[in-house]
């Protein structure tokens, strides 16, 4: 009776009810079958990889090994170890981070890094951002008198709108990279490039910087917003994105803190004194304005402007280069120092809302141009190269007591402290 019962039950629901629990049988089975996997097709998958032993065209009677055992089994070779190479990946290999750099790190011990790791991202990056010596080469239309002009103008800019030393070393960085992708530059497009190149710097360096229009005003109405918003795309994709070199003012800034550096915590915050760093910083902003500074890496021209200074022993110390490596960018540097030494350089601006420890940071513009052509007006002194002429040993060396004023006199002292 009771498997009557149950035979019949089925039979007493209506059509509609039947149709509506097959549906949703089908839909219960749809949802699981999506969730759960076959148990029965796994392991019919897993026992067809592991009957893989023969290929089609391999037979375990003849003497040939089948191309997909590459990797030795422990009956085969038990002494031999897989690498990555006979593993079947001869294109990966395993660098090691921690390497130690090819100059030794001359920075303290730090608490908050490996010194090893933060000198060595350094050097990279001074390997990495390279110039093309020849780039003037590339645009007969051009003069390297012309690129002086240029970059002489965009101090003037920096230190209206009181940017700071590294914004104007970055756009310099930009424009002769940027100009080493092109050929053929017109003169009439010198000062788009250069003032979107300081444009970029600034939304790279600076906390709050000049807004575009800003840019465009100081151009005199010679580049328009529009115009300095193309020409930025067109820098950006030209360097590939790569818009943060180490750049020399940023390499003197670490070789001046890590020669007065007294304590090891403090060496985030600077010690060095200010007036010391300005006149090193205007002889290499000087030695920047001349086209032959590409060929040395940042690292070198301000190891050579500190030189000039102090001596090779210091500069060995703070940077870790060698006398061979920084002997031929001194020479270089010699004219632009005996300049630079007889007009006594420039003093301390003060600049309105910058705290009294950031003056010396915002660039300063000063007769860039006049102490250029003083320079490359000394007789007998040649630019090129000096192979013959000894590496000079502190260069800078004060001035006889009758021609020191009393302005050079505090400059003088502070130098010779190093």
């Amino acid at each position: 009776m009771r498997g009557q019962r149950e035979e019949s039950q089925p039979n007493d629901l209506a059509p509609e009810v039947l149709k509506e629990n097959a549906a949703r049988s089908r839909k219960r089975k749809a949802d699981v079958a999506i969730h759960l996997h076959d148990l029965d097709e796994e392991v019919a998958e897993f026992t067809k990889k592991k009957q893989r032993n023969c290929e089609p065209d391999w037979s375990p009677d003849t003497s040939y090994t089948s191309p997909h055992r590459c990797i030795p089994t422990p009956d085969q070779e038990e002494d031999q170890s897989v690498t990555l190479i006979n593993a079947g990946f001869p294109h990966y290999s395993v660098n090691n981070i921690f390497a130690t750099p090819v100059r030794c790190a001359p920075l303290p011990a730090l608490c908050w890094a490996s010194k090893d790791v933060v000198w060595g991202n350094m050097l990279a990056k001074d390997r990495t951002y390279t110039r093309d010596v020849h780039m003037m080469e590339k645009h007969p239309h051009l003069l390297p008198k012309m690129r002086a002009i240029l970059l002489d103008w965009l101090m003037e800019v920096s230190e209206v709108y009181k940017l700071h030393r590294e914004t104007y070393h970055l756009a310099q960085d930009y424009f002769d990279r940027f100009m080493a992708t092109q050929t053929n530059v017109f003169k009439s497009t010198l000062q788009l490039i250069g003032i979107t190149c300081l444009f970029i710097a600034a939304k790279v360096e600076e906390m709050y910087p000049p807004k575009l229009h800003q840019f465009a005003y100081v151009t005199d109405e010679a580049c328009t917003e529009d115009e300095i918003l193309s020409m930025e795309i067109i820098i950006m994709k030209e360097l590939n994105w790569s818009l943060s070199p180490q750049t020399p003012i940023s390499w003197l800034s670490v070789y001046m803190q890590v020669a007065y550096l007294k304590k090891t915590d403090e060496l985030l915050i600077p010690t060095y004194p200010q007036a010391t760093f300005i006149q090193i910083a205007e002889l290499l902003d000087l030695c920047m304005l001349d086209v032959r500074c590409l060929e040395f890496s940042y690292g070198v021209l301000a190891a050579s402007a500190l030189f000039h200074f102090s001596s090779l022993e210091l500069v060995e110390n703070v940077s870790a280069l060698k006398r061979v490596e920084v002997e031929e960018c001194v020479r270089w540097m010699v004219p632009f120092a005996t300049a630079l030494r007889e007009i006594g350089g420039s003093q301390i601006k003060t600049f309105a809302g910058v705290s009294a420890d950031d003056m010396h940071n915002i660039q300063t513009h000063a007769a860039y141009l006049k102490w250029l052509d003083k320079a490359y007006s000394y007789p007998g002194v040649e630019l090129d190269r000096h192979s013959s002429c000894p590496v000079p040993s502190g260069f800078l060396t004060p001035p006889l007591s009758s021609e020191k004023t009393e302005d050079l006199v505090r400059v003088n002292s502070a130098a010779m402290k190093i």
